[in-house]
């Protein structure tokens, strides 16, 4: 259905198990580059719905269904989280960050964070000065030169005895909640709500025993927050031959966001199918023919060059790989509130299974090709 019409009354894809897992995969840690705790559960979770498993060097994971096949759709998420890379230990015992991802100095001051070393997490916190002693005149705004962690550490000597070194990552300790019965809530739902819908993708294959024409790779890739190099790793290595990838997007109806430049969409309006040189026309028609056939409310978005996701990955991978995006509206992105709707992960994981449904074996999307 088009984003004018009312959804009929919305029917739950999500179980309680399924909810179990993903209240688990959001705690669990997965910074760039040093995600496999989070990889680990994750297949952990997908074994039972496929029929062969993957890993590359770097950590993305892949299962596979129908792994014979010739003819191979991918349906991707990215893994990683972002977060903080120890750069400086002040012989006083602070600790300077640099990021690792786009990870937003203006929210760390009074943050609890895990600082992960080989000897286990050391927790920390992010300091800031009292406001009794800040001129209010001349107020500093956070900022990389000045964020700082505490540990509890008075010297640089015994910060190191804890197992803190240059290079030692960084997440914040915030965990999954729900608010309202309405709103998931937690880090990193970018990008793990994506990995969770595209395991419930498989489960449903799986527990409604459709058998699919293709071979379909369910694709959690690592290295996205620092420019989709997972994605690139794992494109080249499949080969797909159409790809469906599903990334958060800016509900943008939250106070501070201009909808001139960030368009205008709603949490809990549906699944947002997005316009952009790197989604193919045809691939991009099928998914809302499927919306609109299976009454699935859906929004739309415009990107300029690029989408910023690892769709761009995809698409222009292998000569080109007919590749869409489907975006699950977000509120307060890159914070540790990170909120998605509830109805709108059903959604998602419904068009997905759906549109699967309508590929078929071997298809052609161009448009001419004589």
């Amino acid at each position: 259905m088009s984003e004018t019409k009312k959804s009929k009354k919305h029917k739950s894809v999500v179980t309680k198990k399924s909810v179990e897992f993903f209240e688990k995969y959001i705690n669990n840690p997965s910074p760039t580059g040093f995600e496999w705790q989070g990889q680990r559960l994750w297949l952990d979770y997908l074994k039972p719905y496929v029929d062969e498993t993957y890993i590359d060097n770097y950590g993305t994971a892949v299962g596979i269904i129908n792994p014979k096949a010739e003819y191979k759709v991918v349906i991707e998420a990215h893994a990683d989280e972002i977060s903080w890379f120890v750069n400086y230990i002040t012989k006083d015992g602070l600790i300077y960050v640099i990021r690792n991802g786009g990870s937003d100095h203006q929210i760390a001051p009074s943050k609890r964070v895990n600082i992960h070393t080989d000897k286990g997490l050391v927790k920390a916190v992010f300091g800031w000065p009292a406001i009794h002693t800040r001129a209010a005149e001349k107020e500093e705004s956070p900022s990389m030169k000045n964020i700082f962690l505490d540990c509890g550490c008075t010297t640089k000597e015994e910060v190191e005895e804890l197992g803190i070194h240059v290079g030692c990552v960084v997440t914040y300790e915030d965990e999954f909640m729900i608010l309202n019965d309405r709103y998931y809530v937690g880090r990193a739902m970018d990008n793990r709500a994506g990995g969770f819908m595209i395991a419930e993708v498989a489960r449903l294959l799986k527990e409604n025993k459709k058998k699919l024409p293709f071979g379909l790779y369910v694709v959690n890739s690592v290295q996205e927050e620092i420019g989709l190099k997972g994605a690139e790793m794992i494109a080249d290595y499949i080969k797909p031959n159409v790809a469906i990838v599903t990334d958060v997007t800016h509900d943008t109806n939250t106070p501070m966001i201009n909808k001139v430049t960030q368009g205008d969409l709603s949490s809990g309006k549906g699944p947002v199918i997005s316009y952009a040189p790197a989604v193919q026309i045809n691939l991009n028609k099928l998914l809302i023919q499927v919306a609109e056939k299976n009454d699935i409310p859906f929004q739309r978005q415009a990107s300029s060059r690029w989408t910023g996701t690892d769709t761009d990955a995809f698409a222009y991978s292998n000569g080109g790989v007919p590749s869409a995006l489907i975006s699950l509206p977000l509120r307060y992105m890159h914070t540790t509130v990170e909120m998605v709707h509830k109805e709108d992960v059903d959604n998602v994981i419904r068009l997905i299974y759906e549109t699967l449904l309508n590929i078929e074996n071997k298809q052609d999307f161009r448009t001419f090709n004589k």
